[in-house]
Formats: structure tokens, sequence, C-alpha cells
């Protein structure tokens, strides 16, 4: 697929995945927070075209898989969006978007994008590593660096990475157990491909509403949310309460052919600010899976 129409793609995925409305626990068009705003992600959403349309192009000119310099274009994408807006707002988006959008640059068709995600992913360098690490200290994820043995934070860290070669999958399957965006991208994204992507695609192609789109965005998400308890919530406040909030939306997806759907939605969306349950991982999850959609439609 042509690097333009890539970059656009993916550009739309992240518009479409904050504009979700309403999509409970995070900022979306009526819901802003204290540190950031609906527009810090329509305007990250924007950044980002440059970056991906380069990472396209140039893993088109490649031989060799480990030359596709993922960590730089993660790195330069947060690099980018820091230069507009103030917070973290795309480090998750960015660390799933690079990949399948480098993915789908090298494929022929769409069948063999998570296929290739997974070979990329596996010739991923130390240097990868070295510029993840300095894309997440520069976003300031929060919990991304806490656990000893990922361990970003640590002056020595980027030597510690070259001296023991590790490479960007090495340090991200070491997270896997604690961060799902480490997980799916150390396993082939089953969560985006197989159970978000068909999600999102099959509402939209079933569903004949002037706005499916955003109907399919707050179903892809809760429908995420129900099956995967989000791990920013777990590292936050423990495994038990992003397992009841994954409960609680696998309960209010039992009334989503409801009339009175979206008040149960906003009165869940009240329920996860006022007590900062924030599952920005399954946003990030839902952001991969309407790229993926889209990819599909697109090749």
């Amino acid at each position: 697929m042509e690097a333009n129409q890539i970059a656009k793609l993916a550009q739309i995925a992240s518009a479409l995945e904050v504009s979700g409305y309403p999509k409970p626990g995070n900022v979306h068009r009526t819901r802003n927070y204290d540190d950031m705003v609906f527009e810090d992600f329509i305007i990250s959403g924007v950044v980002i075209g440059d970056t991906i349309r380069e990472l396209a192009n140039h893993t088109q000119s490649i031989d060799d898989l480990s030359d596709a310099n993922l960590g730089k274009y993660i790195l330069e994408a947060v690099a980018e969006t820091n230069k507009w807006i103030a917070n973290n707002t795309n480090l998750g988006i960015m660390m799933m978007c690079v990949p399948i959008a480098a993915a789908a640059s090298i494929s022929d068709d769409f069948s063999q994008i998570q296929e290739n995600v997974g070979k990329l992913m596996d010739a991923t360098t130390v240097e990868d590593a070295v510029d993840l690490y300095d894309a997440i200290n520069l976003a300031d994820a929060g919990g991304m660096g806490d656990q000893d043995e990922f361990d970003v934070t640590s002056e020595k860290a980027k030597d510690e990475l070259r001296a023991n070669n590790q490479t960007m999958f090495d340090v991200l399957k070491i997270s896997a157990p604690w961060d799902r965006l480490a997980s799916e991208l150390t396993s082939k994204m089953p969560v985006s491909f197989e159970i978000g992507y068909p999600t999102f695609t099959g509402f939209c192609n079933s569903c004949e509403d002037v706005d499916k789109i955003n109907k399919a965005t707050v179903l892809t998400f809760m429908t995420l949310l129900s099956e995967i308890p989000d791990t920013l919530i777990s590292r936050k406040y423990g495994d038990e309460v992003a397992k009841d909030v994954s409960l609680k939306a696998k309960e209010l997806l039992e009334f989503k052919d409801d009339d009175d759907f979206v008040e149960k939605l906003l009165e869940f969306d009240d329920y996860l600010y006022e007590n900062k349950y924030n599952p920005g991982t399954t946003a990030d999850l839902t952001a991969a899976s309407i790229f993926i959609s889209y990819l599909d439609k697109e090749f």
C-alpha cells in the first residue's frame, strides 16, 4: 500500500478513537481531564502523519527487516507530538500503529499484515530498544518503567541494553505480563487483529445508522474492555479493580440494543471518571483495531 495512504489511515484511526462518544473512562468529545483535553488528542492524531509516511516509505526500501527502525519512528512520533502537546497522548497508539504501518507497507495483501507485524517485531534491534526507552521517558508514561526488570528511568538503562544485547522485542517480552501493549507487540497483536478489528468491521458492515462509525468505535472499545482487563488500571489500582471494571463493561454490553444504552454508558463514564479508573490501554487497542479495519477496506 502507498505510504501516503497508510499515513492517512493512521491519522483517521487516531481521530476516530478519541472521538468515540461516550467512550467510558477516557477523554472523548464531551469529557476532558485536568491534564489533557479532547483537542490534544485530535492534534496528536494529525501531527503523526509525516512520521508514519516516512516510516512506510523507509520500510518499503529495506532488504533486511532489522533495518526497519521501529523504535526510531516511535520516538520521532512522540517527539513530534511533544512539540504540540504538553502531555503523553499517543505513546501507546504509536507503539501499536508503527509496527502495523510498517507491516502494511511491505504486505502484498491484507492477509499478510498480522504475520508481518510478528516478523518485524522479531527483527527489532538493541537500538530500537534504546529509542523506545527514550520515547517512554519523553512521554513520561505513567507506570511503564516502574517494574525493576523494565526500569527505563535508570541512568544506566541504555548502557545495560547494549551490554546485554537486548532488543526491543526482548524488553517488551519482559514487560508483557503486566503491560497489555507489550504483550500484543510480542505475540502478533491477537487482541487487535482477532477481537477489535472484527468487532469494528462487523458493526460497520451490519449497521445502517448515520453514526455507525461512532457506534462501532464505542462498541469496539467496550468489547475490548469487557474481555481484556486494562493493564493501565491494573498498574495504578490493582488487578482486582481492573477485572471489576471489565465485568461492569461486560454486563453493560448486554444492554447495547436498548434505547437507554447511551445513558447507561454515560453513567459508567461518570463512575470511571470519578474513581480515576482510566482504561487508557483499551483506548490504544481500539485505535489499533480501527487502523487495521481501515487498512482492510483500502487494500
